[in-house]
């Protein structure tokens, strides 16, 4: 048994066994290990679907990645995976589920997913068996099917084993130590006693540059071990099979295997199995297992089956496929599938420690085993993946995550896999967690609030008497009932005034002797004067942008620096990481997370300098909001009646406008004095969503959409935020990388009743040539507007495209940038 690695990968299920091969091929020295046997966790009781369907960008890479994959693996390996490509066809009751479909489609164009749409005769035809009267239509994958979760997973095994892998079974870890420049890692040999599997005492220790942790139902021990959290905690899940179907034998005769079946709005998916049907419902009531341990007494073991809990998709798998009715049961199955509180897996470096990767919290694993290994490989090998995986970084979630939060949002993702996902969906397990002082306020004024990073804000404003499930109603593929309200807000900021919470936007202090030429080499723009501002970007190494930042210079060695509100542990750990590496030539950099110490009102248009007039107090209140005083991009500490506040003269929405970031602790008396003064000039209160409208108009980017680990800043079309004069990290990288695409905006002429998301694919003569990363409704044209990425020749004003919403095709017109006042005069208004 080796003894030093260069990596070490901890788990030995699907997702193990997927990242060994791949960083073994990637060159790498690489040993996995595993407490038990191969598959005995979660893989060995898993369906084995391989499910394309996903709305998510990076996922759906993952997931088709894994499917091609698995098909060559036999080729390579000579073990049959037990690749059944039958296809995959998901139904639809209604026309609201076929929107979200269509909406899948684009986000399927563009990662080039071949697929297909079905009618109700279609589907009859060519599967009698199936009750199709009900149906709207259906979304075909023929491509895809189901997969031998035991066999695919020993043939990845073989080829990482060909590969130069060392697999070592019955070791678990029970330490792991950083030296500096690796991973220590403690081991106890497992054995037979009793019927379970316990520690013999014999210890061996494995030294490993890198340790990868793939070890599903088990995450919260190695998070206790690691010293940090990770949200994944499993949920039942429980499927069961039946007896042969004669109707089905008869079907088989003469016809091919049906393909998997997924009737989303019944809950539940169903595919053939050796003459009869599997059935796997995702029901309400599934209880979250393991919250700190799975016992010694459970390996590959299930729970007791819940028949009740299932009744309901068991007797509308009945209605669907009537010939099951009189079909006896022949075998159950209730085994734990790790979740996280979004559904998607934990993917890259853990917080805090250095060279340790987690690919944990996979409720989809089989299908998404062979794609996690091919682009955390990347990561680890070459710094960062093809993709932007930040969707999937661990630290996504912070340090206020707790147990109980896991749990419950786990139990609601499990209960939510098949409830439509709609782009403005807002889950309401554990709400109102982290929440501003002015929350109640707010709420009381008609706020509808989302949750980001775990912060309750303000979406939109709606009936200040609306029922409880008003938000809940309002949702759609299209245009919501929350529209109406959100273009009120957006023409509130573009004519009067409009108050926007931005609490939760990430803040941090930097300061100390090395904190100038730390932030200097950091980030990719000229450091402002004292008392000024800039906007900048950190990279990647590999030249893609990794965080965008509002950088405040408070004294010659102290900034203050704000970032996205959704990233506040992400920035943090870069922040930390990068800091310390650079200390021993820059010298001591201080560094603290005062995102909760800072509350934050952005208040924005025409009338903004005028209710502020009302209550600032200055020895000449007249002056000290204007341009001399206070010009554009400047900061300055004013006093609002008795609040203190350091004020941003800069605002998201492209109006005259300022940050207002005031001590918490005073939040309610600003916020009460603020409605006060601007009530007489009709200031709204205005939701991220129609904050979300008014920056595309000035063609703003946004990290998460337009700004990501795949793309450069000069890519982003951030060039005038990139001073090619000074050195900086991931400078030479961004140059090699070169323009491989293009940020624009787009005005489109889309459909009457909806507005794109941002998730739609581009097309120009037929050929997908790109894709929207944002969408919505522009106030200021009166149509639908865009940001997306283009090939570069496509990238000039007035090229025109066309957008796909709904499997039609919209004009689309690149416009300029920042094709709202182009100018900047309304920032810029002095009075």
């Amino acid at each position: 048994m080796k003894t030093h690695v260069k990596a070490l990968v901890v788990g030995g299920g699907a997702v193990g066994c997927g990242v060994a091969y791949h960083l073994a091929k990637a060159g790498w020295e690489t040993m996995l290990i595993e407490r038990d046997e191969l598959t005995s966790g979660s893989t060995w009781h898993a369906a084995g679907l391989l499910p394309l369907f996903n709305m998510g960008y990076a996922t759906t890479h993952i997931h088709k990645y894994s499917v091609d994959f698995y098909k060559s693996l036999e080729a390579e390996t000579g073990l049959n995976a037990g690749f059944a490509v039958v296809g995959n066809l998901r139904m639809a009751q209604t026309q609201e589920r076929m929107d979200e479909y269509m909406l899948y489609s684009s986000v399927a164009e563009t990662a080039d997913v071949y697929h297909e749409f079905l009618t109700p005769a279609q589907m009859k035809e060519r599967w009698p068996l199936l009750n199709t009267e009900d149906l709207r239509g259906a979304l075909f994958h023929p491509q895809d099917g189901y997969i031998n979760p035991a066999d695919v997973t020993q043939a990845m095994a073989k080829g990482a084993r060909q590969r130069g892998v060392d697999i070592v079974r019955r070791l678990q870890v029970n330490g792991y130590k950083w030296t500096g420049s690796e991973w220590i890692v403690t081991l106890e040999k497992m054995v037979e006693k009793g019927g379970n599997l316990v520690g013999s005492g014999e210890l061996v220790e494995i030294r490993a540059e890198h340790v990868v942790t793939c070890t599903g139902n088990h995450a919260q021990r190695t998070a206790r071990l690691l010293g940090i959290k990770i949200p994944a905690i499993p949920v039942e899940h429980q499927f069961i099979v039946t007896e042969p179907d004669p109707m089905l034998v008869e079907y088989r005769k003469n016809n091919p295997e049906h393909p998997v079946l997924r009737d989303a709005d019944a809950k539940w998916y169903v595919r053939e199995e050796r003459g009869g049907w599997i059935l796997g419902p995702y029901e309400r009531g599934a209880p979250a297992r393991f919250l700190y341990d799975v016992p010694e007494t459970f390996r590959a073991d299930l729970f007791p089956l819940d028949l009740e809990r299932i009744e309901e998709e068991y007797m509308s798998m009945i209605h669907r496929l009537p010939s099951s009715e009189t079909v006896g049961l022949k075998d159950d199955f209730n085994g734990p599938i790790c979740y996280t509180p979004d559904g998607n897996p934990l993917v890259g470096p853990a917080p805090g420690l250095r060279n340790m990767w987690l690919a944990e919290g996979f409720s989809f694993g089989i299908t998404a085993a062979g794609g996690t290994g091919y682009y955390l490989a990347q990561m680890m090998v070459e710094g960062e993946a093809e993709i932007d995986m930040s969707s999937l970084d661990p630290k996504r979630y912070g340090n206020w995550m707790t147990t109980e939060y896991a749990v419950r949002k786990n139990e609601e993702c499990y209960e939510h896999v098949f409830i439509l996902h709609h782009p403005d969906e807002e889950r309401e397990a554990a709400r109102a967690l982290r929440t501003s002082p002015a929350y109640d306020r707010q709420k009381a004024r008609g706020a509808q609030f989302g949750q980001i990073n775990g912060w309750d804000r303000p979406n939109y404003y709606g009936p200040v008497d609306a029922p409880a499930d008003f938000d809940h109603n309002s949702r759609s593929f299209r245009r919501g009932a929350w529209v109406p309200y959100a273009v009120a807000e957006a023409e509130a900021v573009r004519n009067t005034a409009g108050l926007i919470d931005a609490t939760a936007f990430t803040k941090h202090l930097v300061r100390g002797p090395g904190a100038t030429a730390f932030l200097d080499w950091f980030t990719t723009n000229k450091l402002p004067k004292v008392g000024r501002i800039n906007l900048t970007y950190a990279l990647t190494p590999t030249g893609t942008t990794r965080t965008e930042y509002t950088i405040v210079r408070l004294a010659e060695n102290e900034y203050y620096i704000i970032s996205a509100g959704a990233w506040t542990a992400y920035d943090q750990d870069y922040l930390l990481k990068c800091a310390e590496d650079k200390a021993p030539e820059f010298g001591h950099i201080d560094i603290h997370d005062i995102t909760t110490q800072w509350g934050v009102f952005a208040i924005a248009g025409p009338n903004a300098r005028a209710i502020l007039k009302e209550i600032v107090k200055d020895a000449d209140p007249e002056t000290v909001l204007g341009n001399k005083r206070f010009p554009w991009l400047s900061m300055r500490n004013i006093e609002l009646g008795m609040c203190p506040v350091r004020a941003i003269r800069v605002a998201y929405t492209g109006e005259l406008g300022w940050e207002l970031h005031h001590p918490i602790e005073m939040q309610n008396y600003l916020f009460d004095l603020l409605m006060e003064a601007g009530e007489k000039h009709g200031m709204k209160l205005v939701g991220g969503r129609a904050q979300n409208w008014l920056r595309q108009e000035k063609s703003y980017r946004a990290f998460g959409t337009e700004l990501g680990r795949d793309a450069t800043p000069l890519e982003a079309g951030l060039d005038r935020f990139v001073d090619l004069e000074k050195d900086f990290q991931g400078k030479q990288a961004m140059l090699d990388t070169g323009i491989r695409a293009k940020c624009v905006t787009l005005l489109i002429d889309g459909p009457a009743d909806a507005d794109p998301w941002g998730k739609e694919a581009l097309v120009l003569n037929g050929e997908k040539i790109g894709r929207l990363t944002s969408g919505g409704w522009s106030v200021g044209f009166g149509k639908q507007i865009g940001m997306g990425y283009v090939r570069p020749d496509l990238a000039e004003v007035g090229t025109k495209l066309q957008v796909r919403m709904f499997r039609e095709l919209y004009d689309a017109v690149v416009t300029e940038d920042s094709p709202f006042d182009p100018t900047n005069a309304r920032i810029r208004v002095d009075g």
